[in-house]
Parts: C-alpha cells; structure tokens; sequence
C-alpha cells in the first residue's frame, strides 16, 4: 500500500522535491547517514524505528539515488551498509535548513535537545544552510560538522559519497582519440 500520492511528476519542483524529502523517516534515514551511521541494525536502534518502515524508506531513497547499498563483510555473511550518492550529498542544505529553522523556532525539550550546523573549516555555528555565515566559505559535506548536544560533547564530521576515480575521457579534436582528462 503506498504511504501517499506520487508526486515526481508534478509540474512544480517543490512538490517533486517533497516526493523525496517530504517524509519524516527519510530525513532521519539521511541524517543517520550523514553522521555516519549507514548499517541498517545501527539504524533501527537509534532511530526506534520498525524492520518494515526503515526497508522502506531504506529503499525508496536508493531507488531516488541518494544512496546506495555497499557490501561489507559482518565476519559471517555480507550485508550491505548504506552510503551517500553525489546526489544525496547534494542534499546537505536541505538538512542544514530543517536544524537550523528548528533552532530558531521550536522550542527543544530539554538542554541537551539541540544540533548545531558547524562550519568545521573555521570552527563556527552558522546559520544559513549553504554558506558559512562567519566567513563566507560554501557548505559541503567535506567542511560541515553536526553538533549533536545528545550524541557528542564535540561536533562529529559527516560522511561524504564515496569518491570515484576520475576516469573521464575527453575526445581530441580532429584526431578522434580519447585523452584522459585533466
């Protein structure tokens, strides 16, 4: 039984957007992910979440293309772990901006309830999604840290896509050979 409508298909961004970020469990299944916590069984413990809704959402963000399933070894039999895309990289901002409205708007339950975006080039809080607001730099998985006050004393690194050798291939005019690029 699907959750909801489809909406990949609308006519408006937002709504194709929210086809994919519209969902509560995906957002979680992302933030896990980008705090490095991509093993379904990790996942499930920390979100409380059910087998059921976790494979779902699981699955309806790699068939997105945010993730991706990556083998390992559990010294028995090989699972699968989950990892960022480029394309779930990109999703970064969307998180950012979710922490960081939260913050400013909702009221946290207690002291402890609080996740900061942290610029960790500089070292700052920031307050816009995609840009350090102390000095300017753009936000990327590489140089953006979450402060989570319930997980870590200090801000913790997010994972990044796995990066791919660089193999793309550039024809050389008139010649018609192929060159690797620079």
């Amino acid at each position: 039984m699907a959750l909801r409508s489809d909406w990949s298909q609308r006519n408006c961004s937002m709504a194709r957007g929210l086809d994919i970020f519209g969902d509560p469990w995906g957002m979680l299944v992302l933030r896990e992910v980008f705090f490095g916590n991509g093993r379904f069984d990790a996942m499930k413990t920390r979100l409380q979440v059910a087998d059921s809704v976790l494979t779902r959402r699981l699955a309806s963000l790699v068939k997105a293309g945010l993730l991706a399933k990556q083998p390992y070894d559990d010294g028995g039999r090989t699972r699968h772990e989950y990892v960022l895309t480029a394309k779930g990289e990109d999703a970064l901002p969307v998180l950012n901006a979710v922490v960081i409205w939260s913050e400013k708007h909702l009221q946290a339950p207690s002291e402890q309830a609080h996740m900061y975006v942290v610029h960790a080039t500089c070292g700052q809080r920031t307050s816009s999604a995609d840009t350090c607001t102390e000095c300017g730099e753009r936000l990327t998985a590489e140089n953006t840290s979450w402060h989570s006050l319930t997980r870590s004393e200090e801000p913790v690194a997010l994972a990044t896509a796995p990066r791919q050798p660089d193999t793309t291939t550039n024809r050389v005019q008139g010649g018609g050979e192929e060159g690797t690029a620079a």
